[in-house]
């Protein structure tokens, strides 16, 4: 991860500097995912990550089956599954899929649908210092409120990456 990478950010680090800092912390805990769940619009926001999220199947929990560019965009690639049976239903494969590591949730819509399904046991927010005015609002609709506790707190120069876990 590089400063550089983020325009209008400052630079101040070297990259050596934030690999052994708070990004490599950050880096560990990313490493710890086994699976990812990521909502239709971000996964092709993304282009489904080119068909490979660092290894990791995605799972994109959607409605309808996926559009011409998920199934033949990436022949050789086989870890973008859309499951069209719910959230739970998806959820069920991604941790399948997971073994002993964590499901990764991408998406706002996604991740509300999982807190109000009540299988969401952490959520880890990424702030940027950057307003982008656009996109789905986390946590604008949820069924009730969910208490979080913070677990840890990871500062970088390009972002903090808090983590919460979700009380029940």
């Amino acid at each position: 991860m590089s400063n550089a990478a983020m325009p209008g950010l400052p630079t101040s680090r070297t990259s050596s500097e934030l690999v052994s800092g708070p990004a490599a912390r950050f880096q560990d805990e990313w490493n710890t995912g086994g699976a990812v769940l990521a909502g239709r619009r971000t996964a092709e926001l993304m282009d489904h990550w080119g068909g490979d999220h660092g290894g990791l199947p995605i799972f994109v929990p959607s409605h309808r089956p996926p559009g011409p560019a998920a199934r033949c965009g990436y022949p050789l690639v086989t870890y973008v599954t859309y499951v069209t049976d719910g959230i739970d239903s998806a959820i069920a494969q991604a941790k399948a899929a997971a073994g002993d590591k964590d499901v990764q949730v991408r998406g706002a819509y996604t991740a509300r649908r999982a807190l109000a399904a009540g299988v969401l046991d952490e959520v880890q927010i990424h702030q940027m210092p950057v307003l982008l005015g656009e996109g789905r609002r986390l946590f604008d609709v949820l069924p009730s409120q969910i208490e979080l506790e913070i677990t840890r707190v990871i500062d970088t120069p390009v972002a903090t990456h808090i983590r919460y876990r979700v009380r029940r």
